[in-house]
């Protein structure tokens, strides 16, 4: 399956973003100058308020942007997976780890720069994330409808936590390759939810007792 969260840029603005992410998960967001960003994708500083109105501005599309992506690429995999939750729950987990794999930036930006957006856009993410949560949740009650509702979301939420964690696991060549990578983060998330399943509610209430919401994009 494609991963439309991860897609390489097709336009000036998305090179901007991609690399503003990148230095903003680098040095932090005010680490980094608006000249900077521009060297990177070989324009000027002043060039990119053709794009942006500044740093801000990309931060929050940045941010907005991921968890608007994440919910609709949740949405479509729902959709596409019919009446089979089972393949629904493989494919959300599959479209997460590309998320977790491939724009690691963006987890690293979020955790650290969520609270720098305007209150309109850090309650839109916000919005987005918890919609995100509850499709998930939805689907790994239909295939695991022993825990409680809460119980599944505190699950779902350790899961995310799980998978982005991609951008502390080390360096890169102290991993496995990306396919093995994937299968392997694939098998610990629907381990961690048959998990909860198979323990009975103690078992639930432990993950609900320990789980933080990790910062996701999407928790």
């Amino acid at each position: 399956m494609s991963n439309p969260q991860s897609s390489a840029p097709s336009s000036r603005r998305e090179q901007i973003l991609k690399e503003a992410a990148r230095l903003f998960a680098e040095r932090g967001f005010h680490g980094v100058g608006v000249d900077e960003i521009g060297a990177a994708v070989g324009i000027s500083g002043p060039g990119l308020y053709r794009h942006f109105a500044g740093k801000d501005a990309m931060l929050a599309e940045l941010l907005v942007g991921i968890s608007e992506r994440l919910l609709d690429g949740g949405r479509m995999r729902v959709a596409e997976g019919g009446e089979n939750p089972e393949a629904v729950l493989d494919a959300l987990i599959d479209g997460h780890i590309d998320f977790a794999l491939d724009d690691r930036p963006l987890i690293t930006v979020h955790d650290r720069e969520l609270d720098r957006l305007r209150e309109a856009d850090r309650k839109r993410v916000r919005q987005l994330q918890r919609q995100y949560v509850e499709l998930w949740v939805e689907v790994v009650r239909q295939v695991h409808p022993g825990p409680s509702e809460s119980q599944a979301r505190a699950a779902v939420h350790a899961v995310f936590g799980l998978l982005n964690s991609t951008p502390h696991l080390g360096r890169p060549g102290s991993l496995p390759g990306r396919t093995e990578m994937a299968e392997l983060l694939h098998r610990l998330a629907l381990g961690a939810f048959g998990a909860v399943a198979d323990g009975g509610p103690e078992a639930g209430e432990s993950v609900a007792t320990k789980t933080v919401a990790a910062g996701v994009p999407g928790a």
